[in-house]
């Protein structure tokens, strides 16, 4: 499994997913375990690009595929992603706990392009809860993300 640009050779039981795969055998727990169902969308991660709910997806399914979590999108040197940038010139969060699954589908909604807009991104990100409630800071967030991902 690659993670993060980095591959692991894994013996893993055919059940086990990418969210225990990532968190207890290779010690990225940035990627949190909320309904543990699909629900809630903490476990978002990317898959060759594409957001995933770690949590749904078997560790077997994802061979071969590019997998990127919250502790990989930083740059060189530590500097934020521009979206974890936006979220903390936002205050996009309270206790945090959603918060890297937030990030990781915020990044999905803008490569997937569903970011032109307010309704667009309240769209996209359904899929992921807040209990906080935290949602009008977290568009905020996407929208400042959205036009410095798109000129980098």
């Amino acid at each position: 499994m690659k993670v993060n640009g980095q591959l692991h050779r894994l013996s893993l039981d055919v059940r086990t997913t990418v969210l225990d795969t990532l968190r207890e055998r290779l010690g990225l727990t940035g990627t949190k375990k909320g309904c543990d169902h699909g629900q809630c969308g903490a476990c978002t991660v990317l898959a060759d690009g594409q957001r995933v709910l770690s949590c749904l997806t078997l560790a077997a399914a994802a061979e071969g595929k590019e997998i990127t979590t919250i502790e990989g999108i930083a740059g060189p040197v530590g500097a934020l992603h521009p979206m974890q940038q936006a979220f903390i010139d936002h205050d996009a969060f309270q206790c945090g706990y959603c918060t890297p699954g937030q990030i990781m589908s915020a990044i999905g909604c803008v490569r997937e392009g569903q970011a032109g807009s307010e309704p667009a991104i309240k769209e996209s990100m359904s899929g992921n809860l807040c209990r906080c409630a935290a949602y009008p800071k977290i568009v905020a967030a996407i929208r400042q993300a959205s036009g410095e991902m798109r000129g980098s």
